[in-house]
């Protein structure tokens, strides 16, 4: 068993499905490298089968679906640098598989439907993310992605998320709540989301519940500006929103991805070269660039490496009995 000289870092991505999760994680294992990124569903929790959920007229999305006592214990787990035998769920056919046994790495990514359910889940993350796509957008992508990989038809793609809807609205998306930077990706005035394609816009809404890089410079830009950064408020909180066109000029996106690469704790900067080759996603058949999605896998990274370069000044979290008893829910 390999002994880390510090515990992970554990970064959350929670969202609806079709979200841009997985999308999300791809990228930072490739940006900070295989060898130190591990990965955990949290989807493979699930207490039923495909089959078994229709019989038991239940949504994946409900708690009560999800062996969501066992992903806490996995979540402490990691967090003490111990490893966990993870249940696995087959997407292609909706089986419960064969478990994996995962060793905590430097970085763990943990994503799904319901990780930040709990307060003592929660308590486990270093940097919690919630991905909010502009609904329009998810329909779309969760229509392609289950009728290309997971034997569905659009008509049946469309009805179950219907039937979702009232859990997606019960447990999901209270989630946002409890997120350090909330990312929405929406398409550009006068575009419809079959024609956007990698052009969409981001607006990243990013908390004071965690530091976030200088980007100070970026408040002098004008509205035409292709980035932008500015005050304002979510859910009655000040917040920092950081906005990114999906038609950002090469120069300015460059600008943006030195400036946060400059804040980078002892990790090599990105030429400009570079920066084109190490955020791309597969759309269609065609691997594709998007900037927006470029610069938050980026920052994202930087949160990682800035936790793991102080992780040593940084304490274990509570012991879970100690939460529950505190605040279960």
């Amino acid at each position: 068993m390999t002994q880390l000289k510090k515990r992970p870092i554990i970064l959350g991505i929670v969202g609806d499905s079709a979200a841009g999760k997985t999308t999300l994680s791809g990228g930072l294992v490739k940006l900070i490298g295989p060898e130190r990124v591990g990965h955990v569903c949290t989807d493979d929790y699930h207490k039923y089968d495909r089959r078994e959920r229709k019989v038991h007229n239940i949504t994946a999305l409900h708690p009560d679906c999800n062996y969501l006592d066992i992903l806490t214990l996995h979540l402490e787990r990691l967090h003490y640098r111990q490893p966990i035998l993870k249940p696995v769920y087959d997407h292609s056919d909706g089986s419960l598989v064969r478990p994996e046994y995962i060793e905590p790495k430097e970085f763990m990514i943990v994503e799904g439907l319901l990780g930040y359910h709990s307060a003592t889940m929660r308590s486990f993350y270093d940097i919690k993310v919630y991905l909010d796509p502009a609904e329009d957008l998810r329909r779309l992508w969760k229509v392609k992605r289950d009728t290309a990989k997971r034997g569905y038809t659009k008509e049946q793609v469309l009805e179950e998320m219907d039937k979702r809807e009232p859990d997606s609205q019960a447990f999901i998306r209270p989630q946002r709540e409890h997120a350090d930077i909330v990312v929405h990706f929406y398409t550009p005035e006068g575009v419809s989301p079959e024609e956007a394609g990698s052009h969409l816009n981001v607006r990243l809404t990013l908390r004071p519940t965690i530091p976030h890089p200088d980007l100070s410079y970026l408040w002098d830009n004008s509205r035409d500006s292709g980035i932008r950064l500015s005050l304002g408020r979510d859910t009655g909180r000040p917040v920092d929103i950081l906005e990114i066109d999906g038609n950002v000029s090469p120069e300015q996106a460059i600008a943006l991805e030195k400036a946060i690469w400059e804040h980078m704790p002892g990790e090599r900067q990105l030429s400009a070269d570079e920066f084109g080759d190490y955020y791309e996603y597969l759309g269609k058949s065609e691997v594709r660039h998007s900037d927006p999605l470029a610069l938050t896998q980026l920052l994202l990274a930087y949160h990682l490496l800035r936790q793991y370069s102080s992780v040593d000044e940084m304490p274990f979290a509570r012991p879970v009995a100690a939460l529950s008893r505190v605040n279960p829910v």
